[in-house]
């Protein structure tokens, strides 16, 4: 299996080296965040009465109930395809200062 690694390893540092990243507009708020599943993309992508529902949620720090996080999730996913992905993961990062264990 490391034998694996190394080849690949190997045809890595062999690669030419693509063009250089050409943003899509010289000013950076053009751009910034086009990645982002945020409050606007949300709403375009959520039925008006989940997207409220989910605004409170965040708004006064309560809880998600499942019906809520199954639509945003495929929303998001939605969203995403759309977007191009081919690959998708959902990282969760509390804000508790604690892990997510």
């Amino acid at each position: 299996m490391s034998n694996i690694r190394f080849r690949a390893l190997d045809q890595l540092h062999k690669r030419k080296k693509e063009d250089d990243y050409h943003p899509p507009s010289s000013k950076i708020s053009d751009f910034f965040g086009e990645y982002v599943f945020g409050a606007k993309v949300m709403q375009e992508y959520l039925p008006p009465n989940v997207y409220e529902q989910l605004s409170i949620c965040i708004e006064n720090d309560q809880i998600i109930h499942r019906e809520i996080s199954d639509m945003v999730a495929a929303a998001m996913k939605t969203w995403a395809i759309k977007k191009g992905a081919t690959h998708y993961t959902h990282w969760f990062q509390p804000l508790t200062g604690a892990t997510a264990e």
